[in-house]
């Protein structure tokens, strides 16, 4: 394979994303600094490349900052046990699953709102009522 350099429009466009992330990311550490032309352009390698790959689709499933840069020390230890990976992705999944019941129940609330509507007039509509404090809240702040 060929010594491949990118710069640092190519990686954004390889990779879908804006250059100020590739920025923000070699900031944090999450992406190591890129060598630098005699023009002092980034000139990054495929690894770059690999590395903010894994770093746009861990993103792209959710896991935060944090947890991404504890799986990009993990899968840099290539001989290590997986189940620290393991841990941190089920950890993952037991958050999206709050937050897929959290959703269930606002979209239930909603659902249960937007059916006691009478299609009458504002004053008579359930779901302004719904929405406004009660008065005794109101009063009392």
């Amino acid at each position: 394979m060929p010594d491949e350099h990118l710069v640092i429009g190519d990686l954004a466009k390889a990779t879908d994303t804006k250059v100020e992330t590739i920025r923000y990311y070699e900031r944090i550490g999450l992406l190591p600094l890129p060598a630098r032309t005699s023009g002092n352009y980034r000139s990054y390698s495929l690894e770059h490349l690999g590395r903010l790959s894994f770093i746009r689709r861990a993103r792209d499933l959710g896991f935060s900052l944090l947890q991404v840069r504890e799986l990009l020390s993990l899968a840099d230890q290539r001989n290590r046990s997986c189940k620290g990976v393991d841990a941190i992705a089920r950890g993952h999944l037991a958050e999206v699953d709050r937050k897929i019941a959290d959703l269930v129940a606002l979209r239930r609330e909603l659902d249960s709102i937007i059916s006691q509507c009478s299609q009458g007039t504002v004053a008579e509509c359930r779901i302004i009522e719904a929405l406004s404090p009660p008065l005794a809240v109101v009063q009392a702040g």
